[in-house]
């Protein structure tokens, strides 16, 4: 996003004892000097930080998969979005479009140089790909510790499908001192996020005060992420990845969220959502809808995000025209709703499971059996029968 610096010209009155007239001419003369010299020394200025341009939805998947545009469409689409599509593909070109308001970022002024918000953004464009689009996920000192979750998720990446490269636009969100400085030295994009007064070092249990106003800070954040003009896929620490789950992110939806229960039609408001792991465009649409499910918080009191999203999903479909999709668990799957095919599996969330502990020891047995899936031939793979080991703690 660029943002036009603008310079004030301060100059010293003077009394100046002529005709009024040859006042006015050589005051106009000036002005327009003044106007001249400051358009000449600044074509285009801009300020220290700037963001590429706003994402297009429509470069989203294929630049994920390598997979065209239309390829992309024809994969089970509705004519209506397939004209969608074809409209936004017009606009690349330079034709003029309807849905300029709803798939353009709102207007947001880029980071000044002391702003605080400047390291994030900073950070956000060294991680982003072509498209604007970053992974996140947010770690504290217990998730992040030798053994715990952080090593399970970054191992999941280096024993998944060719998906290694996606750690080139992790960006790892840090909630304490010691977190950071442990990032640090494992990863290359990671943000420390300060909240003055309160301590994320340790595991919240589920539900208290401070695990609420840890997952609704979590969510302003991400508001902040969309308003900075980056979209985001978000995964908890606790979501194993296998293969590119990309390819299962429609390019037509705002937002694109797990499934606890899914039911079978991707845009029914009656599946049950899991914000541990989304994909959000930065676009009005998005950012509005991010507002309102902050709103929601005081009307919910007591409820956490998920909680709230649940009760408002509905209104934000039929009202405010928001396109959600709810992946389908066969592809973005838990504990929840247990996908059973190792051949389709994308991620796998410890959903559903109460307890670290518990979350790691379910999650080192699914690490374990996919590695011995992996190990076998691509014929063994598919007629092989493979499952996970059942039951764990959580996992059944």
């Amino acid at each position: 996003m660029k943002k036009a610096q603008y310079h004030e010209l301060n100059s010293s009155s003077y009394q100046l004892h002529i005709h009024p007239l040859i006042s006015f001419i050589l005051g106009a003369a000036m002005a327009t000097a003044c106007i001249f010299l400051y358009i000449s020394a600044n074509p285009g200025s801009t300020s220290s930080f700037n963001p590429s341009p706003n994402p297009n939805p429509m470069e989203l998947s294929a630049n994920w998969t390598g997979a065209s545009k239309q390829e992309q469409v024809d994969q089970g689409v509705s004519e209506e979005i397939k004209e969608e599509v074809l409209q936004m593909e017009a606009m690349e070109a330079g034709s003029t479009g309807q849905e300029a308001n709803t798939t353009a970022l709102i207007p947001t002024p880029a980071p000044e140089a002391n702003d605080p918000l400047k390291e994030l953004a900073e950070v956000l464009k060294k991680a982003a790909n072509e498209d604007n689009t970053v992974i996140l996920t947010q770690i504290n000192e217990a998730f992040a510790a030798p053994g715990s979750l952080l090593d399970l998720f970054l191992e999941s990446f280096h024993a998944g499908e060719n998906i290694e490269r996606l750690l080139n636009h992790l960006v790892m969100v840090t909630m304490d001192q010691k977190t950071y400085d442990r990032c640090k030295s494992l990863h290359p994009h990671c943000y420390f996020l300060r909240t003055e007064g309160v301590y994320y070092n340790n595991e919240k249990t589920f539900m208290s005060k401070d695990y609420l106003d840890m997952m609704w800070g979590r969510n302003k954040f991400q508001l902040t992420i969309l308003e900075l003009g980056f979209n985001f896929l978000f995964t908890d620490v606790d979501v194993l990845w296998f293969r590119d789950p990309f390819r299962h992110i429609s390019l037509a939806a705002h937002m694109s969220i797990s499934s606890d229960v899914f039911l079978g039609d991707p845009d029914s408001t009656s599946n049950f959502p899991n914000g541990g792991f989304l994909y959000a465009k930065s676009c009005n649409k998005t950012i509005e809808f991010y507002r309102f499910w902050q709103e929601g918080r005081e009307k919910h009191a007591g409820r956490n995000e998920q909680e709230v999203f649940n009760a408002i999903k509905a209104e934000a479909v039929s009202q405010m025209k928001v396109r959600f999709q709810f992946l389908d668990t066969a592809y973005c799957g838990g504990f929840c709703q247990l996908s059973k095919d190792l051949n389709k599996i994308c991620t796998l969330h410890a959903n559903c499971c109460v307890g670290l502990g518990n979350k790691i020891h379910d999650l080192k047995g699914v690490l374990e059996d996919w590695r011995n899936f992996t190990s076998k031939s691509a014929d063994e793979r598919r007629w092989g029968n493979f499952h996970w080991k059942v039951p764990g703690r959580c996992i059944h």
